[in-house]
């Protein structure tokens, strides 16, 4: 019975503590589970039209989720430092923190504008499968470079709504995002329905009119955000004087550096290592695009439960550390995991794993592919616990600002383990797609020892804005 105690006391908080961590996550949660019904919405409409449309996107959709998560993980970066600047009560600091986003924010988008645009038919190439017939390999490959193209339109909106999105999160206003993206994804339905097959007298678009949709819709949402800060400084008070001088201390500035780059290295790698594992699935055909990209939607929409409550992690973590606050840091973080755990276990079992079976049918494709689509759901399901203590290991060893341990933790793992075993199948293999997607999803117990083991040592814990 002791043991049981000393278990609840240390993984269980109370009812103030859950409202406390609801309050920041659940915002959070709802706006990015609404931008992924989006996507949902996307793929079920275009999946109405054709599966080569629907592998086009999805293949096209590829390359802007590595930029996606590439802006995430610079964002973060300075990140962290905005977190421990608000747990001091500097606005000051925080302002420069912004400031640094918004210059390399805006870099990387001008850099995957001109990357995406000259070299998107050589990206889009490498998923069309050797065996795709001449017809199908042109159609997919023209519906993709389409989609690419007009989605290159929204890149620096996106890129600067993100950073004002993350510092009111870091200053606990998580509902004005989840209100914008809410807003967002009414206009998108909206002009899906209209563009993609010509309703509401709109032109009938198809592929091009689904990206129309979805850029509209993020420059609108990071309008909204923008808009909102700057007319209330006085609950976010970092924007006020953001732009007045814009400068940046030269000795912070470095500090940032070294920790942005380091994380925005890291989620380049990652989210280019999760589209060559796309890669390395396609290998055994388009009817795998289709089918994962059926399966991913779905599971993306769940997803942002473990991802934002990882966040939260960042957040909560980070202002105690930064506060100098270590024992109620660590604290809070083990039941913070153990909150993630539980979370996303219910998820699998009670959500996930009932949808496994229906989902699928409302696309319009062949029924091989959505039976692997079923498939791929249903190990997904499975995985998410421990996709939950693994993004709640990384997010803690984020929080102190060692982005080298989260480098090895993450990317190292997915380049130097996962994507050699997972290509030596796939390539000079036989192994079918079923037996691929266990090996690579299944790994992930070896990132659970490895974080668990980082997490115990307590090395993470430390200030670094004195």
């Amino acid at each position: 019975m002791r043991f049981l105690h000393n278990l609840k006391k240390k993984f269980i908080g109370d009812r103030q503590f859950y409202l406390y961590v609801c309050a920041i996550a659940i915002p959070m949660i709802l706006q990015n589970m609404v931008t992924n019904f989006v996507s949902l919405l996307d793929n079920i409409m275009v999946g109405q039209i054709g599966t080569m449309q629907m592998s086009g996107v999805a293949i096209a959709n590829q390359f802007t989720f590595v930029f996606n998560i590439t802006i995430f993980g610079t964002v973060a970066g300075a990140g962290i430092f905005s977190s421990q600047f608000f747990g001091k009560g500097d606005a000051d600091g925080q302002r420069y923190t912004v400031r640094f986003r918004l210059i390399i924010c805006t870099l990387l988008a001008l850099i995957g504008i001109l990357a995406f645009y000259f070299f998107g038919d050589n990206l889009i190439g490498l998923y069309i499968n050797e065996e795709a017939t001449a017809s199908e390999a042109a159609a997919t490959l023209g519906y993709g470079r389409t989609y690419l193209n007009i989605m290159l339109i929204s890149m620096i909106p996106f890129a600067i709504g993100q950073v004002y999105a993350n510092i009111l999160r870091e200053c606990e206003e998580t509902r004005v995002p989840m209100a914008a993206s809410v807003i967002a994804v009414v206009m998108n339905v909206i002009l899906d329905y209209g563009l993609i097959f010509g309703n509401l007298g709109m032109p009938e678009l198809g592929v091009a009119g689904a990206a129309i949709a979805t850029v509209a819709a993020k420059i609108v949402e990071a309008g909204i955000i923008i808009i909102w800060a700057h007319l209330n400084t006085d609950k976010i008070r970092c924007i006020g004087g953001l732009y007045k001088g814009f400068s940046i201390p030269g000795g912070l500035s470095l500090q940032m550096l070294r920790k942005s780059m380091p994380l925005m290295l890291n989620e380049f790698l990652w989210s280019y290592g999760m589209a060559t594992l796309t890669q390395c699935y396609a290998m055994r055909g388009l009817d795998v695009v289709a089918a994962q990209n059926i399966s991913s939607t779905i599971t993306n929409i769940f997803g942002v439960i473990y991802i934002q409550l990882g966040s939260s992690i960042a957040i909560i973590v980070g202002q105690k550390l930064g506060a100098g606050r270590f024992e109620e840091a660590k604290d809070t973080d083990n039941k913070l995991i153990a909150f993630s755990f539980l979370v996303c276990l219910a998820v699998c079992l009670f959500v996930m794993l009932p949808l496994a079976s229906w989902f699928p049918n409302v696309y319009n494709t062949e029924p091989e592919i959505r039976a692997l689509a079923t498939y791929m759901i249903t190990i997904n399901a499975t995985a998410m616990p421990m996709w939950a203590l693994t993004n709640a290991f990384y997010f803690t060893l984020r929080s102190g600002g060692n982005v080298m341990i989260t480098v090895a933790f993450d990317s190292i793992y997915t380049w130097v383990i996962l994507l050699p075993i997972l290509f030596v199948f796939a390539r000079f293999t036989t192994v079918g797609i079923h037996i691929l997607i266990i090996i690579a999803t299944y790994m992930e117990v070896i990132k659970i020892a490895i974080g668990l083991k980082m997490v115990c040592s307590n090395k993470w814990m430390r200030t670094i804005v004195n």
